[in-house]
C-alpha cells in the first residue's frame, strides 16, 4: 500500500528540527555530562564540566543556542519504500525547512555557495541530505548541526589490510590526539571502519547520531568502542583541553564490507554538544 506525504510536513518538521536541536541537548548527551562531572578526577576538568551544564541551563531559560556556531545541517532521511511524495521537489522542501529554521529561529548562517569565493548563502542552505531507502511507509529524518571546530579534526586513513584492528586503534587514538582542544572535548568519536574512501566517511558520521549509552550489537566492535574509549580518556587532553579524565563521553562505531585490498577508516569527531534529533513521520 503506498502512503503518500506531502513535502510541506517535511519543511514544517525540518524548520522545528533545527531550531529544538540547536537549543536543546538530547537527554543521552545531558546524562552522559553529568555523569562525568560526577566522575572527573581533575578539580578544573570537574569546574569546566560544571560550566558546561551551567550554559545548557541558561540556553533553556533564555532560548538561546547552546553553542554558537549552529552548524552546517546534516540530515539522514530514511525513506520507506512505499511513500510517494507530493508538492515541492523533496530536496527543496529540506533546503526550505533549513532556511525556515535557520532563519526564523535567529541560528547563525554559517554555509558560503562557494568554498573559495566565501560569499555567504545568509540562510545556512544547502544542508548535506544523505538518503537511504527501507521497507516500509515511513520517513525517518535525523537532523544533527555540525559545528565545525570539531569537524575540521576529523580524519580519513586508507588502512593497508595487513594493519588489521592494531592499526585501527593507533588511527582512532591518532586523529583524537592530534585534534587536542580544538574540538571542544570532551568528545564524541564517530568511527566508520570498512567500505570505501566515501563510505567510511559516512558512516563515522552516522555514528555520531547513536544514543552514547548504546554500543553497537558486533561484540568485537562493542569491545573496541569500550578499549578505546579508556584509552582516549587515558590520553589526558580532558575538558576544555586542559587537562583532566574525561576527553571523551563516548566512541560509536559503525563497520561495513570492504574490498580484499583495503581497510579503510574514519574518524569523524563530534563536541560536547553533539546536536541531533529524529523525528519519524
Amino acid at each position: 500500500m503506498i502512503r503518500t506525504i506531502d513535502t510541506a510536513q517535511i519543511t514544517s518538521n525540518i524548520k522545528e528540527m533545527c531550531i529544538h536541536a540547536n537549543h536543546y541537548l538530547s537527554s543521552d548527551m545531558e546524562d552522559a555530562l553529568k555523569n562525568a562531572e560526577s566522575t572527573e578526577k581533575s578539580p578544573l576538568g570537574k569546574k569546566i564540566l560544571g560550566q558546561l551544564e551551567e550554559n545548557l541551563e541558561i540556553a533553556d531559560k533564555e532560548v538561546i543556542p547552546i553553542c554558537q556556531d549552529t552548524g552546517m545541517a546534516v540530515i539522514f532521511m530514511e525513506i520507506g519504500q512505499d511513500v510517494h511524495f507530493e508538492g515541492e521537489n523533496l530536496e527543496d522542501a529540506i533546503n526550505e525547512g533549513v532556511r525556515q529554521g535557520y532563519t526564523e529561529g535567529y541560528l547563525r548562517k554559517s554555509v558560503v555557495k562557494d568554498p573559495i569565493l566565501r560569499e555567504n548563502t545568509k540562510d545556512n542552505t544547502p544542508a548535506i541530505v544523505h538518503y537511504s531507502i527501507v521497507p516500509g511507509d515511513k520517513v525517518k529524518i535525523t537532523v544533527a548541526p555540525k559545528g565545525f571546530g570539531s569537524e575540521n579534526m576529523s580524519r580519513i586513513f586508507m588502512l593497508k589490510p595487513a594493519d588489521g584492528i592494531e592499526g585501527v586503534k593507533e588511527a582512532i587514538l591518532t586523529a583524537v590526539r592530534d585534534a587536542g582542544p580544538n574540538a571542544c572535548p570532551p568528545m564524541i568519536v564517530g568511527v566508520g571502519i570498512g567500505g570505501t574512501f566515501e563510505k567510511c566517511a559516512l558512516l563515522a558520521k552516522k555514528a555520531l547520531t547513536r544514543n552514547v549509552n548504546e554500543h553497537s550489537k558486533i561484540d568485537y566492535v562493542k569491545d573496541l568502542e569500550e578499549e578505546m574509549l579508556e584509552k582516549i580518556n587515558r590520553l589526558g587532553i580532558g575538558p576544555g583541553g586542559l587537562g583532566g579524565t574525561t576527553t571523551a563521553l563516548a566512541v560509536n562505531i559503525n563497520t561495513y564490507p570492504t574490498h580484499i585490498a583495503g581497510l579503510p577508516v574514519a574518524v569523524n569527531i563530534c563536541c560536547h554538544v553533539n546536536r541531533h534529533i529524529v523525528r519519524e513521520l
